[in-house]
């Protein structure tokens, strides 16, 4: 016997631990409901198109884990299904925001199965602290000398400035992680593509990272159709960079683009590395298997990564999921392609599946047509022991577009995922280390840009 292949067996014996089946589980699902709004009472006005501003929805855009069972979830750019104005793109001045989030992971008695209790603990605004532009008659009520606040609305920028601008007061955000010292979030958004890195306790931007130039687009419009048309190098409207993930030892951020760049052939994604301290960037090329997109993308360790790629189909599409796919890759090895355009398929990472969500669900008696159209959010948590055998759990949470009524709920799924599966594809795990318990943003209070406006806290469980 080898000696890797004794430690394990050592390890399995010493801890009572069975060796695992290779084949991820389906542990828990939970439900938060948007019933009664977030947490940020000062948005609960109406909107352009009359739903409330603290409507709680598309909370599972981006999931990070912030340690214990402590989550930060990113709706985008808020509720824009309702036709009000298609000169853009039917977007309100819905206020960007993050939430934080409790999900209880709880064995059940018995010791058999496990219970999942998401609670909404805190909503926090996200405003820099110098002016950003905005359209005539689109500037937040919120603002004051020292607060601007960022907003969905599609007509918010300079069209003087390419799309990466960061003075521009659009912000569609999307992926999101918790900095190692847990003060900070990172936020990547759509519209740019941006990276913003957030305070944590306040919401405040205090870093702009400054992506590729080849990701930006120079004729920005308030309608996608009209800037998807104008421009031949950059992002695709609305399918800027949709995932984003940090590296285990806090260093570098990983994005991943949404859709091929204008310049690039079909089914052909990049992937933009920064480094947190300098801001240098890398490009790699992923190549789309059988998904529509790539949603999000999570760290195994400091190279190798989970992708989550899906189709648009299931519950909210009216149709029945298909495509819902996560698989393993690895950046060792990979070539830069900043230089590059075109056809990239040659130089795309190499790729493995890990996680076939709909086949999963599926077996756990989760129909199709109820599967969400739109899994977006991936996080690892806290491991646990399931039935002796040690698993890592991956929180996986949906984008119901603020639209219950049709996408369901917000929901949370709790797979485990073991050692023995991640070797089936060599893979290791390495988990996100954090130097610092931080306490929730505003767990007593929400205050707002200096206005003397505070929220009492509430709690509500799913």
């Amino acid at each position: 016997m080898k000696k890797s292949t004794l430690s394990m067996a050592l390890l399995v014996a010493l801890c009572g631990l069975k060796p695992a089946l290779a084949a991820p589980v389906l542990l828990a699902a939970g439900t938060l409901s948007g019933s009664g709004g977030d947490l940020s009472a000062a948005t609960a006005g109406s909107l352009e198109n009359g739903t409330a501003g603290n409507l709680l929805g598309g909370i599972g855009s981006g999931l990070a884990w912030a340690g214990g069972n402590t989550f930060i979830a990113t709706p985008d750019r808020g509720p824009n299904a309702t036709n009000w104005n298609a000169a853009l793109d039917n977007t309100t001045s819905y206020l960007s925001r993050f939430q934080t989030l409790q999900l209880g992971l709880v064995k059940n008695s018995g010791g058999s199965g496990w219970t999942l209790t998401p609670t909404l603990t805190a909503t926090t605004l996200m405003y820099s602290a110098t002016r950003l532009a905005y359209a005539a008659g689109a500037t937040p009520a919120l603002n004051d000398a020292s607060h601007y606040y960022f907003s969905g609305r599609s007509d918010n920028f300079d069209p003087s400035q390419p799309s990466t601008n960061p003075h521009n007061a659009r912000l569609d955000p999307e992926g999101v992680r918790v900095s190692k010292d847990g003060k900070s979030i990172f936020v990547s958004d759509e519209y740019g593509p941006y990276v913003y890195q957030i305070d944590r306790a306040t919401g405040q931007r205090v870093r702009s990272y400054a992506l590729p130039g080849n990701l930006a687009v120079t004729h920005l419009s308030a309608q996608a159709d009209a800037e998807i048309s104008g421009n031949a190098v950059g992002r695709v409207a609305n399918k800027g960079m949709e995932g984003l993930a940090i590296t285990p030892d806090g260093k570098t951020l990983v994005g991943i683009m949404q859709a091929p760049l204008e310049q690039d052939a079909a089914k052909n994604l990049r992937i933009v590395t920064v480094d947190i301290a300098t801001g240098t960037t890398h490009e790699y090329a992923y190549m789309l298997t059988s998904g529509s997109g790539v949603s999000e993308i999570v760290a195994l360790n400091d190279h190798q990564f989970l992708v989550d790629e899906r189709d648009g189909k299931g519950l909210g599409d009216g149709t029945k999921a298909s495509v819902k796919q996560i698989f393993k890759i690895d950046l060792n090895g990979a070539q830069d392609v900043a230089a590059l355009s075109g056809d990239l398929s040659a130089k795309a990472v190499a790729k493995s599946l890990v996680l076939d969500v709909v086949a999963v669900l599926g077996a756990n008696g989760i129909a199709p047509a109820q599967i969400p159209a739109k899994i977006e959010g991936l996080a690892f948590g806290a491991d646990v022991v399931d039935n002796g055998v040690l698993m890592h759990t991956l929180y996986v949470a949906n984008d119901n577009d603020f639209v219950r009524a049709t996408a369901g709920d917000n929901k949370f799924y709790v797979f485990g995922i073991s050692d023995a599966d991640l070797g089936k594809v060599g893979a290791t795990y390495s988990a996100q280390q954090f130097a610092a318990d931080v306490p929730e943003p505003a767990s007593i209070a929400l205050v707002l840009g200096g206005l003397g406006m505070l929220t009492a806290r509430v709690r509500r469980r799913a």
